[in-house]
């Protein structure tokens, strides 16, 4: 009995409230904790320093993504503390990644908003047709796993390059990008209690709008007050995220997901 309920918990959490302000809790982190190593330790003196940064600042995090979704991938059950690391992870080198592309390679916002949509799409095209659902409740084996983290990272990435072409490119400012990507989170979470639509594509697409969201609020919070930021010191706010969501971690136990049936 016991193997057959092991068959349907899986490695990730539940989809809760908590769940959903801790994503956007990294995703804020994943911005400012990016831009603290790109920006502010790596420097951005020159244009060929700051394309260096974010080379150098990717190359840091992807090795830390990779470690983490290793030990992920490895563990046996689900641990709060090891799944959020792993986010965190993906949310950085996303970040960095990101800016990497579209400002050092001059892809551009668009250009790098629609080659990372692609490549979401793509992933999840490519896990359904592999394992018949994208559903998290079935992400408790390695394939599975591999699927699910690079979706994220795609994702992770995307949400990065989406929130800066909202922000800048159509001069919203990181306030009105927020009320945006908040009111289209909103109509997603609309649409899961009130319509038919499959859960898995809803969560999903909530999912990258989170990384967007935070990443607004991120640069809102660390840039200059001449670009509509409030200025904050990167390693400040970087640090006030990691200490909420430790706590959020610590005082609200979190189960895994797992099937109904």
């Amino acid at each position: 009995m016991k193997e057959r309920v092991s068959e349907f918990v899986a490695k990730v959490p539940q989809v809760t409230l908590l769940f959903w302000i801790i994503k956007i809790l990294a995703t804020t982190l994943g911005e400012t904790g990016g831009d603290a190593v790109t920006m502010s330790w790596l420097g951005e003196t020159t244009a060929a320093a700051k394309g260096t940064g974010y080379l150098i600042g990717t190359l840091i995090f992807g090795v830390i993504f990779l470690v983490a979704v290793l030990v992920q991938i490895k563990a046996k059950n689900f641990h709060p503390f090891l799944y959020w690391l792993t986010i965190v992870a993906t949310t950085t080198v996303g970040t960095t990644l990101a800016d990497y592309c579209d400002r050092s390679l001059g892809i551009g916002y668009t250009g790098g908003s629609a080659i990372l949509l692609a490549c979401v799409v793509a992933s999840l095209l490519v896990w359904r047709v592999s394992t018949g659902s994208i559903s998290i409740e079935t992400v408790n084996r390695p394939k599975i796993e591999m699927f699910y983290w690079i979706t994220i990272m795609f994702s992770q990435t995307l949400g990065t390059a989406l929130g800066d072409w909202v922000a800048d490119t159509n001069e919203t400012g990181y306030l009105g990008a927020a009320l945006i990507f908040g009111g289209l989170l909103l109509v997603a979470a609309l649409l899961y209690y009130f319509t038919s639509l499959s859960r898995a594509v809803l969560f999903w697409a909530a999912f990258i709008l989170t990384r967007p969201l935070g990443a607004v609020v991120g640069d809102f919070l660390d840039k200059p007050i001449a670009k509509g930021g409030l200025a904050l010191s990167r390693y400040t706010a970087s640090l006030a995220l990691l200490v909420v969501i430790v706590a959020l971690i610590l005082i609200v136990p979190q189960k895994p997901a797992s099937r109904t049936h």
